[in-house]
């Protein structure tokens, strides 16, 4: 029965499901807020600044996550660079430094999209009413963009969560990481696998269902 191992090894399996947790939501809130950092780079009228947003967008964006997570493990203590002398604490920061990063370039050009998508004819009024440019930003632009990107910051919060399974590449005991030492104890391949399946999805699905609701109820109100 999928799920049963599980119960036979509760330590591997709901410790990996902890592990995945905590790292999906670390992550989300660092990809959020980085991302939204580095949107306000991107539409910044400084040109340094637009420069700095544009090539992180460009330099995350087009290198693999597995890649990313790697440099976080490997080459930044190769480099002198550790986030923490423990190893398990290490190796649970470099994940969560990679899922943010690495997501924090889609949220940032979702953000932007957002803010670019706010009607012009409500900036020039924020501006006649004598807003700076962070006023505009606080209490124009902004706070109508996260009503409107509400549906493709789900997707990449769904996508995060699955991406997570990659943190098993560098040791991090998470839920996949869980399935395959099962596997190679057991030899219950199927079985192994379809109960990470399942942790997945009891993360995804509900995930799913939150993000189509606030979708319903942003567009009744407006």
């Amino acid at each position: 029965m999928p799920g049963g191992i599980a119960f036979e090894f509760p330590r591997l399996f709901f410790g990996g499901f902890w592990l995945t947790v905590q790292i999906s939501v670390l992550g989300l809130v660092g990809a959020l807020v980085l991302g939204t950092v580095v949107a306000l780079f991107r539409v910044s009228p400084i040109a340094a600044l637009r420069w700095i947003g544009g090539s992180y967008v460009e330099f995350f964006r087009n290198t693999p996550l597995v890649v990313q997570l790697f440099f976080l493990f490997l080459g930044l203590p190769f480099m002198g660079i550790r986030f923490s002398s423990d190893t398990f604490e290490n190796l649970f920061r470099a994940a969560i430094v990679g899922m943010a990063t690495y997501h924090g370039a889609y949220v940032a050009e979702i953000v932007r999209g957002g803010l670019l998508g706010v009607d012009k004819g409500q900036l020039e009024a924020a501006r006649s009413l004598g807003l700076s440019y962070p006023g505009m930003l606080r209490y124009v632009q902004l706070p109508q963009t996260f009503r409107a990107i509400i549906p493709p910051l789900g997707n990449i919060a769904i996508a995060l969560v699955k991406n997570t399974s990659l943190a098993s590449t560098i040791g991090v005991a998470e839920t996949l990481s869980a399935a395959e030492i099962v596997e190679t104890r057991t030899f219950r391949t199927e079985e192994a696998f379809l109960t990470a399946t399942l942790f997945f999805l009891l993360l995804t699905v509900p995930l799913g269902i939150v993000v189509n609701g606030l979708e319903r109820r942003l567009l009744v109100a407006r």
